[in-house]
């Protein structure tokens, strides 16, 4: 009778601390999501920057690159949002100049990030290859003023029994005269 009473104690003790390590090995889960899609959505921040900033400099004057930005981010100006394909972005010289870039719209529902584990890309997020991911980025815009453009950058992913959702946004400004 001592024997099973042990028993039991010690498959009790046993079982909590499998159900203790299994959260914790959940909550380092969702860490490492929420900080993968934090560092994606802040990087569709960073693209609209990016691009704004070489439209407005390398245009004749700053209201024409400011109006091409606007008129290059169109499709973001809706509710279901964009996505940029990244790969698209710059050419391979070491210029870094902007190639041909097209915001897709995001009809419905904007597609999943893959993840490319080959050498060229060292790990890299994008539309284009690699796996599947659960990470969808949304990029919408919505003007605020004739200099002033609000961009939000969302990125939703799949983990335990919903959807999560981190969001960044800022303004932009036409900001030479």
């Amino acid at each position: 009778m001592e024997t099973l009473v042990a028993i039991s104690i010690f498959t009790m003790s046993v079982l909590t601390l499998l159900i203790i390590l299994s959260q914790g090995i959940s909550s380092v889960n969702y860490a490492k999501n929420k900080i993968i899609a934090e560092y994606l959505a802040q990087e569709g921040i960073e693209y609209m920057n990016n691009i704004r900033d070489t439209n407005v400099i390398t245009a004749s004057t700053a209201s024409v690159g400011w109006n091409d930005f606007k008129a290059q981010i169109n499709s973001c100006f809706t509710l279901d949002g964009c996505y940029l394909n990244d790969n698209d972005l710059f050419d391979g010289g070491a210029s870094l100049t902007v190639k041909n870039l097209s915001y897709t719209p995001c009809t419905g529902n904007c597609p999943a990030l893959l993840y490319d584990l080959g050498n060229s890309s060292n790990g890299k997020y994008n539309y284009s290859y690699g796996l599947t991911t659960t990470f969808v980025r949304k990029i919408t815009t919505t003007q605020v003023s004739p200099d002033e453009i609000k961009v939000t950058s969302s990125v939703s992913w799949s983990q335990g029994s919903g959807t999560k959702t981190v969001t960044f946004s800022t303004n932009l400004f036409n900001w030479i005269e």
